[in-house]
């Protein structure tokens, strides 16, 4: 791998690391200082608003980033791609909002906390007007890297200093929303004064093109949601804060771990499609490269977490979860069939032209991941929920090399 590569990599890595170590550090501060009942609310709303900004993404971050390394050399093409997912993104950002009105007014469990879910609507805007696409395609994430680790950094410390009791607990969105928004508006403002963007007016005709290509992105994307973010939506509605608090704990503590593997991914993602426009054996030998060196180091990370989980998890979060141990062995391999998922899916089917297969693939697994959740769920509580995820990407997984064997992409 080229030090592009390794640079982008280690950039996108830091923040994605910080995206859940962040919240590593304060979910035991608030989980103690805000109450079980305030605390899962919070977390409900958060796991709602994660639908809303899976939907304006739409699958931008892939589809967007492929398009504009394919013609990175060429600024009049890059503005033209860029402008179209901005434009599509804030079409999609303005129904969602109709969406979450909708919400409000007719369901009552909504309508009885709506604040909480307009204040954390604001991490949508930020999603919005942070263009990730643009700095993924051209291959220069280190700035922006930097701007995302501090405005995070900042807005984790607020949450210290002002969040003392349950009463407090709106301050968590307005920060989470701020961070969000603040990063969105500067990184705008990094692309049209650092790189000169200039913004191309958008035709209706390319904008709905930029849409359909995305399509089977979003259907996946939104599918895989369905036994993630999932989880908790189904566990929270069918059991009560403290038992979402347990699942969520562990959750946060895989999450974390597998946190290494999308920024490895969208590093190396436009390397990829740039190969692949000039040679699919260079492009084979660099996916398979890869995949060899993740399974390594992930799977070492993965027995970690297996065996040591009984001693690193108290010193994080204290003897009182530890109930949730359990569910981080059952969960404790998840980051290894994650990383295999992705190289499978993200940086072969897609970047091969396979994407409506991949999509299906998600789709229906997606879809029995609704069944098996609530089955699992109602039948073993939080343990349930943990069984569902290792499961259901297990299969997707499974399913994604079965393809690649078919279709002889690769044999290995």
């Amino acid at each position: 791998m080229n030090k592009k590569i390794i640079g982008n990599f280690f950039s996108l890595a830091s923040v994605q690391m910080l995206n859940y170590i962040l919240p590593l550090l304060t979910l035991p501060y608030l989980m103690n200082n805000l109450g079980a009942e305030k605390f899962g609310l919070v977390n409900f709303a958060q796991a709602i608003i994660q639908y809303f900004i899976l939907f304006t993404d739409y699958g931008f971050n892939l589809i967007a980033t492929k398009n504009i390394a394919k013609v990175v050399d060429d600024k009049k093409q890059v503005s033209k791609i860029v402008s179209n997912a901005l434009v599509a993104k804030a079409i999609l950002l303005l129904v969602s909002a109709l969406i979450l009105l909708g919400l409000i007014v007719i369901v009552p469990k909504f309508r009885s906390d709506a604040l909480i879910y307009l204040l954390t609507f604001g991490m949508v805007i930020g999603s919005v007007l942070f263009p990730t696409f643009y700095f993924q395609g051209i291959e220069e994430m280190k700035n922006i890297s930097i701007l995302n680790i501090s405005f995070k950094l900042f807005f984790t410390i607020a949450i210290f200093i002002f969040i003392h009791n349950p009463s407090d607990y709106l301050l968590v969105p307005v920060f989470n929303s701020l961070g969000y928004i603040t990063i969105g508006l500067v990184s705008l403002l990094i692309m049209v004064k650092k790189y000169h963007f200039t913004f191309t007016k958008p035709s209706l005709t390319d904008v709905k093109a930029q849409m359909r290509e995305g399509w089977e992105i979003f259907l996946s994307n939104v599918s895989t949601s369905l036994y993630t973010t999932g989880n908790v939506v189904i566990l929270g509605l069918l059991t009560n804060n403290t038992i979402v608090g347990y699942f969520s704990a562990a959750d946060k503590i895989i999450k974390a771990c597998s946190s290494v593997v999308h920024p490895l991914i969208q590093a190396v993602y436009p390397h990829v499609s740039h190969t692949l426009e000039k040679s699919k054996d260079q492009a084979i030998t660099l996916i398979k490269k890869l995949f060899v060196y993740a399974s390594i180091v992930i799977g070492v990370g993965c027995l970690i977490l297996l065996f040591g989980s009984d001693l690193l998890f108290p010193i994080v979060f204290g003897d009182k979860y530890n109930h949730s141990i359990q569910l981080i062995k059952i969960m404790s391999f998840l980051p290894l069939i994650t990383v295999w998922a992705n190289i499978y899916g993200v940086l072969t089917l897609i970047n091969f032209g396979y994407q409506k297969i991949l999509s299906r693939i998600y789709v229906l697994c997606g879809l029995g991941s609704i069944v098996s959740t609530i089955v699992l769920i109602t039948l073993f509580n939080e343990i349930g929920a943990a069984i569902n995820v290792i499961l259901i990407e297990s299969i997707a997984t499974l399913s994604m090399y079965m393809v690649i064997r078919q279709k002889k992409i690769f044999i290995k």
